[in-house]
């Protein structure tokens, strides 16, 4: 069977050639006729003849090479940082058109890439500047003898350094993400404890950033966490460092977008396979719009609903769902948005135990 697009299409270049060659052989061939029957001599036929096969194929060559030479325009501009130009044949029907289309995605991809780079750089200097500026405070305070460097001190000055450590930990985590894959050292574990755990986590660093920031932006600690795992005794088959990522990215988002004195449900059931695990993160917050569900999971994307606190909420470096999604992907598993009647009901699948995937 032949491979689609290796064979002769209607308007390729290679059709076109041919047509070029047959018309020349056409209009010499005719000419010759004539000159036979009105004993015309053959140097004017001979040049008549170059002269319309020379029109034809400058009319033919103009045709090919002026889409290269836009292409070869938009690919220097590309070249020198400039990823707005696009080549304008991509709607040709020949091997032009494809060589069209394929720049113009590399100039998409590329821009796309460009503007996440930025993006990371302002999202990263966003959140790096509010831990630094407060080490500062407390560190000059106590240089300048105006706080004692006694413990609850040294204490806000460590919080604000582990708050530097985890966003290195995510910038880490995104570039774990570019390189590939990250082995899975899966076990089995119990459930209940190791959710409660993570809960607890969440709370004592939601009042670890509010005693070191001072600002109602950074401080949930009015947003209850609810855990609801049954059976009591579930167990499931996952690696806890990357199922860990997932539960607290997911309930970091869901408490950015409480409103005051929200819940947010942690909820797990047991998944269609032994081991296999069924989570949902609850919350009720205002919910992602049906159009914006299959991006919420996309780098950088830190939403389009708004935020319950109001403008200046801090709404994170937009890396938290999709380092989320790697981490649940790695295990051969699902996350994605599901239906809810109120707020928003993120949805993670687990497939347990390798001997019961497939």
């Amino acid at each position: 069977m032949t491979r689609p697009g290796s064979g002769l299409r209607p308007f390729s270049i290679k059709a076109k050639l041919g047509t070029l060659v047959v018309v020349s052989v056409f209009i010499t061939t005719g000419l010759l006729i004539v000159a036979l029957r009105t004993r015309t001599e053959f140097r004017f036929i001979t040049v008549f003849s170059v002269i319309a096969t020379l029109l034809i194929t400058q009319f033919v060559a103009h045709g090919l090479t002026a889409p290269l030479d836009e292409m070869r325009a938009v690919a220097r501009s590309i070249s020198h940082g400039d990823y707005t130009r696009r080549v304008s044949g991509a709607g040709r029907r020949d091997e032009l058109g494809d060589l069209a289309q394929t720049i113009n995605r590399m100039a998409d991809d590329l821009e796309a890439e460009d503007r996440h780079r930025k993006e990371l750089v302002a999202n990263v200097s966003h959140e790096l500047r509010t831990p630094i500026a407060a080490l500062r405070a407390v560190l000059e305070n106590v240089v300048d003898g105006v706080s004692a460097a006694d413990p609850e001190t040294m204490r806000t000055a460590l919080k604000q350094t582990e708050r530097l450590g985890r966003l290195v930990e995510t910038l880490l985590d995104l570039s774990r993400l570019d390189n590939g894959v990250v082995a899975i050292k899966a076990r089995r574990f119990e459930v209940w404890p190791y959710l409660s755990g993570v809960l607890k986590e969440a709370n004592l660093a939601a009042s670890q950033r509010r005693l070191s920031s001072g600002s109602g932006n950074h401080s949930r600690t009015d947003v209850h966490l609810h855990l609801d795992v049954s059976p009591p005794e579930l167990t499931a088959h996952a690696d806890a460092e990357r199922l860990h990522q997932v539960v607290a990215n997911l309930i970091d988002n869901a408490v950015k977008h409480s409103p005051p004195h929200g819940r947010v449900t942690v909820l797990a059931r047991r998944g269609e396979y032994p081991e296999s695990l069924e989570l949902e993160v609850i919350d009720e917050g205002p919910g992602i719009p049906e159009a914006e569900r299959h991006r919420v999971f996309e780098r950088f994307n830190r939403g389009q609903a708004p935020s319950p606190h109001g403008p200046g909420s801090d709404g994170g470096t937009g890396l938290g769902l999709a380092i989320a999604r790697w981490a649940v992907e790695l295990h051969g598993g699902r996350i994605g948005v599901a239906e809810s009647a109120r707020g928003c009901r993120i949805q993670v699948t687990l497939p347990g135990t390798p001997q019961t995937q497939g």
